[in-house]
């Protein structure tokens, strides 16, 4: 007779050994709320069915409590105030708040398997001493109530939106934390960013009967006369959603939504909420085929969207992505609402989908939002992507490293001591992370890498050296030198043309790397006579090379540069008279901190 139980411990060491993305934990949600929209408050109750698939017996457990963030004494409030410069994505001041103004979460008659347990809040986090651990492969069932009073919109969340929205309800209720390979995510909330646990939720709202609820998943047909928007409860209507394999719920009302439904690709069904105001209605119209459209590119680009509905709702500040929904504070022109909606569903993929520990890793989400937001939209408004949309992040990144203020990407979010610095490098030093892998690899590979990123890593909160294998397997070269640099240390690109000189019948180029990171080369030679050819220098780090790109109609491939060498030293064979210039990047793909010594012009 088989030892079951020992196979079962030796299968959970096997996972844990294999990494992060062997096991994910799992949380079911079952959600009821009461708004009073009078006192802008709401109480409710909540189960949590929670199972542990780490290889790790639990003794705790942490839920975030958001919304206390919003609060004068809150660690968001101070951390905002002792910045190192200003937070320009806060136009409140926390510690200004009235008290009818503060956010604010408590829990009460907290219960695992019906057992009262212990608790402690600290700030947005309620750390939970178990009644019973929680064995490898077991479950345990969470109940308890809540209150919750909502803030005015200060960041992402809140009522009373810029552009009049009343509520956007984003991490309103008790979430519980993730716990992965690294253990435990409890870190409060100051404003950055989330990561969550994926599960089904079943969420019920009731709220006064003239608001309209947007949501997180499908709405339920609840009514007995089958009324789609809920069904009436004396002077309150009732909203039941569904949101399956998801690690967050978000919910907006208003008592003015205008709700539009527009058919997207692969029956898909897209939802668009927006306020009944005549400055914004025809811009919001425009938007939802060109949504169908960008939603079309990004599974054709990355892989399908596995959901069937996805809403574009008017709320909070500015734009936020959420679990098959985002909220965004725009409509009054056209351009911007459209680009805002490329970037937020770009979300929905990398991180709806992928949902990669923002806090540790957000340049991988917002990097990756802003590369592919900005190539879709290049799509739908037939623009050549390179250079018009590539130019502002390369400069942001630029900047930054010439600043003095940049700390490594893989800085946890909270930790960045600019805020300047950490924008940058999440959304433009991330940016520009993807932009020259299409460089090192090649197109071909780099649209095979993301196809094969996403398909092996959804549902499963990948990290960036899941990224770089896949690349590495797509590509046949060695990147893990790009990784590191790139993300782990603040080393620059710094490449120039140290001297061309005639030897003989030819001409010989040495070229100089004065920054730490080392990157192949592309060397475009223009001649007089109108020709021209690419001298392509991999690195011996790569242990591989890209193949010839499109635009490169002469390819001539030299010896690799290792990284030990400070000057390469290569001939051409023709003299310097012929030559009209030379330039080590002229695709502008390498982001080379001084581009003052990269070409050379002979007249």
């Amino acid at each position: 007779m088989y030892n079951y139980k020992f196979l079962f411990f030796a299968l959970v060491f096997t996972l844990s050994i294999n990494g992060q993305n062997s096991w994910q934990q799992n949380a079911n949600y079952k959600i009821y709320i009461d708004v009073d929209v009078k006192k802008n408050t709401f109480k409710g109750s909540q189960e949590v069915l929670y199972t542990n698939n780490s290889p790790d017996t639990l003794n705790k457990v942490f839920f975030h409590l958001y919304f206390n963030a919003f609060r004068p004494e809150s660690d968001m409030a101070e951390r905002l105030n002792n910045g190192d410069d200003n937070n320009r994505r806060f136009d409140v001041n926390i510690k200004d708040l009235e008290p009818h103004e503060y956010g604010q979460l408590k829990v009460n008659n907290l219960k695992q398997d019906g057992l009262n347990i212990d608790s402690f809040v600290s700030d947005t986090i309620l750390e939970v001493t178990l009644t019973n651990p929680i064995l490898p492969g077991e479950s345990s069932l969470f109940t308890m109530n809540f209150n919750g009073q909502i803030p005015i919109t200060i960041r992402r969340a809140g009522r009373d939106s810029p552009m009049g929205v009343k509520y956007s309800m984003a991490q309103w209720y008790p979430k519980i934390s993730e716990y992965d390979y690294e253990g435990w995510n409890t870190a409060p909330y100051t404003g950055r960013e989330f990561h969550g646990v994926w599960g089904d939720f079943d969420v019920t709202i009731k709220i006064d009967k003239d608001f309209i609820v947007a949501a997180s998943g499908y709405i339920q047909e609840t009514d007995p006369n089958n009324n789609k928007l809920g069904y009436l409860s004396g002077k309150k209507r009732v909203w039941n959603f569904k949101a399956p394999k998801v690690h967050d719920f978000t919910w907006a009302a208003d008592s003015e939504y205008i709700h539009d439904i527009y058919p997207g690709p692969n029956g898909v069904k897209l939802n668009f909420y927006y306020k009944n105001d005549p400055k914004i209605i025809a811009n919001w119209k425009t938007l939802q085929p060109v949504t169908a459209e960008l939603m079309d590119f990004f599974n054709n680009y990355i892989g399908e969207y596995p959901y069937k509905q996805y809403s574009v709702v008017q709320g909070g500040d500015g734009g936020m992505e959420y679990s098959m929904l985002t909220l965004l504070n725009y409509g009054e022109e056209l351009i911007p609402l459209i680009s805002v909606t490329s970037h937020e569903l770009a979300h929905a993929w990398f991180q709806g989908v992928l949902a990669t520990n923002e806090m540790n890793h957000a340049w991988m989400d917002e990097g990756s939002a802003s590369y592919f937001g900005e190539l879709a939209e290049s799509h739908v408004f037939n623009i050549d992507f390179h250079p018009i949309f590539t130019e502002r992040p390369y400069q942001d990144y630029i900047s930054l490293a010439t600043s003095g203020q940049e700390m490594p990407l893989a800085t946890n979010a909270n930790r960045f001591k600019y805020n300047r610095a950490y924008e940058d490098a999440a959304y433009d030093k991330g940016f520009v992370f993807l932009s020259q892998l299409n460089y090192i690899i090649g197109e071909k590979a780099f649209e095979k890498t993301i196809k094969n990123y996403f398909d092996k890593y959804k549902f499963t909160h990948p990290l960036p050296n899941d990224l770089r294998r896949v690349a590495e397997q797509s590509s046949g070269i060695l990147l893990n030198w790009y990784l590191t640099d790139w993300t782990q240390t603040t080393n620059q690109i710094d490449y120039a043309i140290k001297s061309v000189e005639n030897r003989k019948k030819k001409s010989v180029i040495t070229l100089e790397r004065i920054g730490l990171m080392p990157m192949p080369l592309e060397i475009l030679v223009r001649y007089k006579d109108g020709n021209e050819e690419f001298y392509y220098i991999p690195i011996s780090l790569m242990r591989g090379e890209k193949s010839k790109p499109e635009y490169a109609d002469k390819w001539i491939q030299l010896e690799d540069w290792s990284w030990a060498y400070k000057k390469y030293e290569f001939e051409i064979k023709s003299k310097m008279e012929s030559i009209k210039s030379i330039d080590i990047n002229p695709t502008g793909l390498l982001a080379d901190i001084d581009t003052s010594n990269n070409i050379i012009k002979f007249e």
